[in-house]
């Protein structure tokens, strides 16, 4: 337990960290403020036994005492328990949302080949319910196990005051619950590992079933998706109520140990009164103190079952915080010139070679046109280029100076990317556009979307620029989306711009709009773009060609056509698209 605790503890940032161990600072004060009723009954029960038994009269001034210290018993709960319930909650919580900030920071400089390894319900389970475990569960399951140890063990100080015979009886109830507590943690520990498992399943077939529900509806697998979906929860549902079956006898054993314990301090206190060697007002005493003993503990014990997860939850949000980032930590600086060269540059999934051998030169403010066949890594080398992943092999410069000397943010600032599947997020159009520059005007976001040719459908919609659209932007057509996606990276202004396959999916009826952002977009601008159209790639200044890896062919358009290669294979297949009719 005390494992769980300490890594727990060091899970916290320092701020939160100190705020819990304030409140347990503090809880110790309520736990001698909750010990004090001993003594207010103490005071009531001698004052009333023993006047009663001396035939003497009773003093009024025993209440007074009894009220006053009661009065400080009940008031310093009060006040510490609240000082204690607030430290916790504000830790707890900070400590989850300042960890989410820390976790998503992290992500931004991951290499890309983590989230290809990792599903999205992998890491939205950690940014979700683990967070949710830590900020709310783990606070309270934590704090509750600690106050109920602490209560616990300061009222067998109190009773020591009293008789040492009773506080050893006590003692043993106290270490023989823990002993059954001790087997109610091993008892739900491979349940907490399945359970972290199936809740992180549970997401994923979510988000899977909700982001692929297009494609449920027009295979016409509804049934078969929701019956994978409804036994993943299904499962989740059988795993919990193990859990719980796994925690009820144990807890059953724990209630039943503190009573007994309870019990055992009633007798031992009776015993020892008749034998004469404790006193009747001490003996009631002890039996007031058999029931209060344990409560606090009880409550406690029932919630430690979820140490377990909780410890499992931190360890898996920690083991993401460990992994180790891209290089990230060069120099804030700005490139002399925005000409981008690939030296030898070669590149793996795990032993997969995408990228071998590949040397190129872009002069800053030319086009790039880059053309091959699928899967033969030119979306691969585009991420290269902007440093999405490190080279394996080779360099990649920006000015002369390799892509690995500049900071992270740094180097971002030199990039924009039109993708071709634009993600748009749960916000204002304004805000969607001001994404790369969150403290600019509307005037600017104004003339950002004149330019990439939106402004005129975005004015037409109910509420203008503040219209709320949609996570992803799925209430607007596609090449709506698209004409956002280039205001977005008009508005970022970067002088290197990446297009992959910004101009595929595209209408007719939307083309020529699409164009003409694109067309503003890249004016002076070092453009390094991927596509399939003629039109977009026979006025670059250069095109390159992979296959396989490689650079299977370099040139102008014209030049290309002639040497009669992939290149001329391509633009015929594109004439003959073109030129089919029904």
């Amino acid at each position: 337990m005390f494992e769980t605790l300490g890594n727990f503890f060091r899970f916290c940032d320092k701020e939160n960290r100190g705020k819990f161990y304030g409140s347990i600072v503090v809880g110790i004060v309520t736990s001698f403020f909750m010990a004090l009723r001993i003594a207010a009954v103490a005071v009531m029960l001698r004052g009333v036994i023993g006047t009663a038994l001396d035939g003497a009269a009773f003093e009024t001034s025993t209440i007074w005492l009894s009220l006053a210290i009661m009065c400080v018993s009940l008031i310093g709960t009060i006040v510490t328990k609240k000082i204690t319930n607030m430290w916790q909650c504000e830790g707890g919580y900070r400590t989850c949302a300042n960890k989410r900030i820390e976790i998503a920071e992290h992500l931004r400089y991951l290499p890309m080949g983590y989230f290809n390894a990792n599903s999205l319900g992998d890491i939205t389970s950690v940014t979700t319910n683990t967070m949710e475990a830590v900020g709310d569960v783990a606070t309270r399951a934590i704090m509750l196990v600690l106050q109920g140890i602490l209560d616990t063990v300061l009222i067998i100080v109190m009773i020591a005051f009293f008789d040492w015979r009773i506080a050893l009886v006590a003692l043993g109830g106290f270490a023989l619950f823990e002993l059954v507590n001790l087997f109610m943690r091993v008892a739900v520990r491979s349940v907490s590992a399945q359970k972290i498992k199936d809740d992180t399943e549970e997401i994923g077939k979510v988000l899977e079933f909700i982001q692929g529900i297009a494609e449920v509806k027009a295979y016409n697998l509804a049934g078969r998706r929701q019956s994978e979906l409804n036994q993943v929860i299904a499962h989740r549902i059988k795993t919990l109520i193990k859990m719980e079956m796994h925690c009820i006898p144990v807890a059953n054993l724990q209630s039943l140990v503190a009573k007994l314990s309870g019990v055992a301090i009633m007798l031992t206190s009776i015993y020892l009164f008749l034998n004469g060697s404790m006193l009747l007002a001490d003996c009631a005493v002890m039996l007031v103190c058999s029931f209060m003993l344990f409560n606090a503990l009880e409550a406690g014990g029932n919630y430690s079952a979820l140490l377990r997860t909780i410890d499992l939850g931190v360890h898996k949000a920690s083991a993401i915080l460990a992994l180790p980032t891209m290089d990230i930590d060069g120099a804030d600086m700005q490139p002399a010139s925005c000409d981008i060269e690939a030296k030898s540059v070669s590149f793996a999934y795990d032993k997969k070679k995408i990228i071998d051998g590949v040397s190129l030169k872009i002069p800053a403010k030319t086009t790039t046109a880059i053309v091959g066949p699928s899967g033969g890594g030119k979306t691969t080398f585009c991420h290269l280029l902007a440093r999405f992943w490190d080279v394996d092999s080779g360099t990649v410069t920006l000015g002369g100076k390799n892509v690995q000397e500049y900071s992270m943010d740094s180097l971002m600032q030199n990039y924009s990317f039109v993708f071709q599947n634009v993600y748009l997020f749960h916000d204002t159009i304004a805000n969607n556009i001001r994404f790369g520059n969150p403290d600019a005007s509307m005037e600017k976001v104004i003339a950002a979307a004149k330019k990439a040719c939106c402004h005129n459908f975005i004015s037409a919609l109910p509420n203008g620029y503040e219209t709320v659209i949609g996570e992803g932007g799925a209430n607007l057509s596609g090449g709506e989306r698209q004409r956002i996606s280039i205001a977005r990276a008009i508005m970022k202004d970067s002088p290197v711009i990446i297009l992959d396959e910004a101009t595929a999916n595209v209408d007719p009826e939307n083309e020529r709009d699409l164009m003409n952002a694109v067309a503003e977009l890249t004016r002076e601008k070092t453009v390094i773009m991927i596509a399939h159209r003629l039109k977009t790639v026979r006025n670059a200044d250069q095109i390159i060609v992979i296959d396989k890896g490689h650079i299977a062919e370099q040139g102008k358009h014209e030049e290309l056509v002639a040497q009669g290669g992939i290149y001329a294979r391509f633009i015929d297949s594109r004439k003959e698209a073109v030129s089919w009719k029904l």
